[in-house]
C-alpha cells in the first residue's frame, strides 16, 4: 500500500538519496587551460514559432503549433545555445519566459564555468519558470562545453554507443489517421509512443496492430479517471505488446495511482506528477520511474542530479521531451546513455527546425562528437 510504501521510504531511502546527491552535486572537476579572461557573459533571446508536421493532440488538448523561445549565451568569441519550450500544464508563456529572462544579470560572474552558483542564482529569481531557467541552463552548457571543446555526454563520462532507440509519438486521432501515421512512421523506428486517454483507447491500439507489432509505450497523459478501469485497460494493453505506462491518472491522485503500480504487469512512470529532484522523495513507491524533461527540471544540470538519484533509489529513468528543436533536444541527448528509456522525438515533430544536432539512425539515438550539446545552426558552414 502506499502509506507502508511512504514509511519504508522515510526510514530506508534518506542514506540512499544523501549519497546520490553527494555525488551528483558537482558538474564536473577539470581544470581549464584556458584563463578565464576579464570579458562578461551576454544574454541574448527571442521569440520562434514551431510548426508541427501534423496537429497533435493528447488526451486533453491540440496544437499545430509550439511557442518556443531561444537564447544565446556569448563570452570570449564563444556562443552557447539554449531553449524555452513551454509545457501548457505548467503555465509559462513565451511573454513570461521573456519577463523572466529579463531579470537574469550573467555579467555579475566572471566565469562562465561557476556552472552551480549561476544556476542558483538563476533558480533564485522567481518560483517555477522551469522551461525559461532551462534556456539558461543549455546555453551554459553548451558554451562551456564549447571552451572545453568536448560534448557534455564525454564530460559526464558517459559512452555514446549506449544511446537507446528513441520512441517516435503517435498522437490521438481517427482509425485511418492513426493507421497512416503508422505506415509512415513505424518502419523507422524501433518503439511507438501512444498517446491515450480519451474513449478511443482500444480503438487507437487495434488500429495499430494492424500495421505493426513493433513494441509501444503509452503515455495516457492523466487521462484516466478510475483507478480499476487503468489496471483492466493495463492488463489489455499488456497482451498487446504494450511495454511500459506513463501516468495513468491525475498528478493529484497519487494514492490511486500507487495502488495501480502495485498491481501492474507493466513499468508505471511519471510525468505531470513529478517535476524536479526534490519530487523523488514524494512519488517513490507510487511509480516504477521517472520521465525527466528538461523544460520540467530547470535543465541539463538538475536533469542529471535526478538520473542519479532515481538509480539510487531504485527507480527506472526515462529522459523525454516536449516539442522542441534539435538545441533542446540535443542537450537531453547527452544524458541518454545513462538511462532506460528515450522519448526524444520533439524535433522530428516540427518543419522549420533551426538546429542539426542528434539524430536517429535506424531508430536509435545517435550522438556526434561536436562540443557542448552538439549543435550548428543549419545556416553554419
Amino acid at each position: 500500500m502506499y502509506n507502508s510504501r511512504r514509511i519504508f521510504l522515510k526510514t530506508t531511502a534518506l542514506a540512499a538519496v544523501m549519497a546520490a546527491t553527494a555525488k551528483a552535486e558537482p558538474l564536473f572537476r577539470f581544470n581549464i587551460a584556458k584563463s578565464v579572461g576579464k570579458a562578461k557573459m551576454k544574454l541574448t533571446f527571442s521569440p520562434y514559432e514551431l510548426q508541427l508536421k501534423h496537429v497533435f493532440t493528447i488526451a486533453n488538448s491540440s496544437r499545430k503549433t509550439t511557442p518556443v523561445v531561444l537564447t544565446t549565451i556569448e563570452y570570449e568569441g564563444y556562443t552557447g545555445y539554449g531553449e524555452a519550450s513551454m509545457p501548457p500544464y505548467l503555465g509559462e508563456t513565451q511573454a513570461s519566459v521573456i519577463e523572466f529572462l529579463k531579470k537574469v544579470d550573467l555579467e555579475q560572474f566572471a566565469d562562465p564555468f561557476a556552472l552551480e552558483d549561476i544556476l542558483t542564482y538563476v533558480d533564485g529569481i522567481a518560483e517555477n519558470n522551469t522551461a525559461a531557467k532551462a534556456a539558461i541552463d543549455i546555453a551554459l552548457h553548451d558554451l562551456t562545453g564549447k571552451i572545453m571543446r568536448q560534448p557534455w555526454h564525454r564530460i559526464w563520462g558517459l559512452d555514446k554507443s549506449k544511446a537507446p532507440s528513441t520512441t517516435f509519438t503517435i498522437g490521438i486521432d481517427t482509425r485511418d489517421v492513426v493507421i497512416q501515421k503508422t505506415k509512415e512512421d513505424a518502419p523507422k523506428y524501433n518503439i511507438l509512443k501512444v498517446k491515450l486517454g480519451r474513449d478511443n483507447d482500444k480503438e487507437m491500439i487495434e488500429a495499430i496492430r494492424t500495421v505493426t507489432d513493433k513494441p509501444i509505450a503509452i503515455d495516457a497523459n492523466q487521462g484516466w479517471k478510475d483507478k480499476h478501469y487503468a489496471l483492466d485497460m493495463i492488463n489489455w494493453l499488456k497482451e498487446r505488446g504494450i511495454v511500459l505506462i506513463e501516468q495513468p491518472m491525475s498528478k493529484h491522485r497519487l494514492d490511486d495511482i500507487a495502488w495501480i503500480t502495485e498491481r501492474s504487469p507493466l513499468p508505471v512512470f511519471a510525468d505531470e506528477s513529478f517535476q524536479r529532484q526534490t519530487d523523488l522523495m514524494r512519488i517513490r513507491g507510487a511509480f516504477n520511474g521517472v520521465n525527466i524533461k528538461l523544460m520540467k527540471c530547470t535543465g541539463m544540470c538538475e536533469a542529471r542530479k535526478i538520473q542519479t538519484m532515481a538509480r539510487a533509489l531504485g527507480m527506472k529513468v526515462m529522459i523525454g521531451c516536449m516539442t522542441e528543436t534539435s538545441c533542446a533536444i540535443s542537450a537531453a541527448s547527452q544524458l541518454s546513455p545513462a538511462v532506460d528509456f528515450a522519448d526524444l522525438d520533439g524535433n522530428l515533430l516540427i518543419s522549420n527546425d533551426l538546429y542539426v544536432g542528434t539524430t536517429v539512425v535506424n531508430g536509435v539515438l545517435t550522438l556526434n562528437d561536436l562540443p557542448g550539446i552538439g549543435i550548428k545552426k543549419i545556416n553554419e558552414t
